[in-house]
């Protein structure tokens, strides 16, 4: 046993021994209420404005070659995300194109750079 470890006084640790699971989170029916998919270089991203019993609200998935990642917006939200984005487009346009890094001539070794 290592020294910060101690013996819990409630018995076992819920990740010891035959499998700790998580019990699954139930079924809740969605309606796709509208859905677009725009390709980003090799993203693609899927955003569709769904709706629950819990509500209406904006899911944008993205997916890169095979993994996905997903953030869900409620409605409630949409007109403040949307700003912000416009926001940073903006700000994007606005801001000079970042400098290239120097290409590597053949021979060079980047590791003897700081020994000039």
């Amino acid at each position: 046993m290592i020294s910060n470890e101690r013996p819990s006084p409630y018995g076992r640790r819920p990740y010891e021994g035959q499998g700790y699971q998580q019990t699954p989170r139930p079924f809740v029916q969605e309606d796709t209420l509208k859905n677009a998919e725009i390709q980003i270089e090799r993203k693609s991203f899927n955003i569709a404005l769904k709706e629950n019993p819990r509500g209406r609200f904006l899911r944008i998935t993205e997916d890169t070659g095979g993994k996905r990642n997903t953030i869900i917006i409620p409605t409630t939200g949409l007109t403040d995300f949307s700003r912000v984005v416009s926001e940073m487009a903006k700000a994007a346009e606005a801001l000079p194109e970042p400098a290239k890094a120097p290409e590597k001539t053949a021979g060079e070794d980047p590791e003897s750079f700081g020994n000039r």
